[in-house]
C-alpha cells in the first residue's frame, strides 16, 4: 500500500476514535465511529483475497448496521426529551437500542456471529487493529453511559459472552478463530462489571489490549496462523515461545500472571453485590477459555517440529520486528500481579 494512503487511513482512525474520546453530542459520537469504520476497510481490503473480500463486506455490513441502530438511538432520545447530549438519555428504550447497537459493534453475545469470520479472513496486522484499538470507542460511549444501562441486561450479555467465547474456542484450529472467541469471553468480563465498578472495565480493557498486543505480534513472529504451525516456534527461538506460554496463560486468567488481576477483582466485586450465581458461571467458564490456551501452550512449547531440519541451528538472522514494543507489552502482560493494590489505587 502506498505509504501516503496507510499514514492518511492511520491518521483517520486516531482522529474517529478521538472524536468519540472528546465528543458530548450523539452527532459527533457517531461520526467519530463512521471515521473509525471507513478508515479500517481498505486497510482490510488491501489483501485482494476472496476472504479477505468477504470478511471486509460482512464487517461493513455488521457494522453499518450498528450505526444506523445507534443514531436511531440519538434521534429517538432527542425526539423525547430534546436533548442531544450522551449523558442525558432518559429514554430507557433509547438506551437499551444504544446497548444493543455497541454490543453489536464490538461483538458482544448474542451479536458475536459476524466476529471470528472477520477475523479468520483478515492478517495477523489487521487483525490486531480490529481486536484492539476498534474497541476503545465503543467503551468510551459505554463508560459515559452505564448509569443510565439497565443491569439486568447487561449481566445478561456479559455472562452470555463468557460461556459463548469459552465454548466457541474449544475445538478450534485456526489461531485467529481461538483470539476472537477469546475477545468475546473478554467483553463479557468487561460488560458484567460495567455497571457496578466501571473503573474495573477499564482496567480489563487496558490489559486486554495489551495481551493481545503481545500475542498478535507473537503470532507475526513466528508467522503462525494455525496451531499445528506454531509447534515450529520452540525451534525458532526457544526465548520467543517461553514469552508465548506465558502470555497465553496470562490471558486465560492465571496466577500469578497479569491476566489473574482483572479476574480476580471482577469475581471480588461481583461477591460484594451478592452476585454469587454470575459469579461462579464465569469462573467456571474462564476454565473453558483456560484449557483452549493449554492447548496452544502444549503446541508451542511442548510438541516439535515433525520436519525438523538436519543441522544442529539454524541460521540467526538480524531481527526485524519491533523488538522494544514486543518487550515492553511482555513485561506488562506478565509481571503485573504484584502492583495490583498500586494500580487499584491509581484508577
Amino acid at each position: 500500500m502506498n505509504p501516503t494512503v496507510l499514514t492518511i487511513l492511520i491518521s483517520s482512525l486516531g482522529l474517529g476514535t478521538t472524536l468519540t474520546f472528546i465528543g458530548s453530542h450523539w452527532l459527533l459520537v457517531w461520526m467519530g465511529l463512521e471515521i473509525n469504520t471507513l478508515a479500517i476497510i481498505p486497510l482490510m481490503i488491501r489483501q485482494h483475497h476472496p476472504r479477505a473480500v468477504e470478511a471486509t463486506t460482512k464487517y461493513f455490513i455488521t457494522q453499518a448496521t450498528a450505526s444506523a441502530l445507534l443514531l436511531f438511538a440519538g434521534i429517538t432520545n432527542a425526539w423525547t426529551s430534546g436533548e442531544w447530549s450522551l449523558t442525558e438519555m432518559i429514554n430507557p428504550a433509547s438506551a437499551t437500542l444504544a446497548l444493543t447497537a455497541l454490543a453489536l459493534k464490538i461483538g458482544l453475545a448474542p451479536l458475536h456471529f459476524w466476529l471470528p469470520e472477520v477475523l479468520q479472513g483478515l492478517d495477523l496486522t489487521t487483525g490486531l487493529i480490529l481486536s484492539s484499538w476498534q474497541k476503545l470507542a465503543p467503551f468510551a460511549i459505554l463508560l459515559q453511559l452505564y448509569p443510565l444501562l439497565n443491569p439486568n441486561l447487561l449481566l445478561s450479555l456479559g455472562i452470555l459472552s463468557t460461556i459463548i467465547g469459552g465454548w466457541g474456542g474449544l475445538n478450534q484450529t485456526q489461531l485467529r478463530k481461538i483470539l476472537a472467541y477469546s475477545s468475546i469471553a473478554n467483553l463479557g468480563w468487561m460488560i458484567t462489571i460495567l455497571h457496578y465498578a466501571p473503573n474495573l472495565t477499564l482496567l480489563n480493557l487496558i490489559l486486554y489490549i495489551i495481551m493481545t498486543l503481545t500475542t498478535f505480534l507473537l503470532f507475526k513472529i513466528f508467522n503462525s496462523t494455525k496451531i499445528n504451525s506454531i509447534a515450529s516456534s520452540s525451534t525458532k527461538s526457544p526465548l520467543l515461545s517461553i514469552i508465548t506460554l506465558l502470555t497465553l496463560l496470562s490471558l486465560g486468567g492465571l496466577p500469578p500472571l497479569s491476566g489473574f488481576m482483572p479476574k480476580w477483582l471482577i469475581l471480588q466485586e461481583l461477591t460484594k453485590q451478592s452476585l454469587f450465581i454470575p459469579a461462579t458461571i464465569m469462573a467456571l467458564m474462564a476454565l473453558l477459555s483456560l484449557f483452549f490456551y493449554l492447548r496452544l501452550c502444549y503446541a508451542t512449547t511442548l510438541t516439535m517440529n515433525p520436519n525438523p531440519t538436519n543441522m544442529l541451528s539454524s541460521w540467526r538472522t538480524k531481527p526485524n520486528h519491533p523488538t522494544l514494543i514486543l518487550l515492553t507489552s511482555a513485561t506488562l502482560s506478565i509481571l503485573l500481579l504484584p502492583l495490583t493494590p498500586t494500580i487499584f489505587t491509581l484508577i
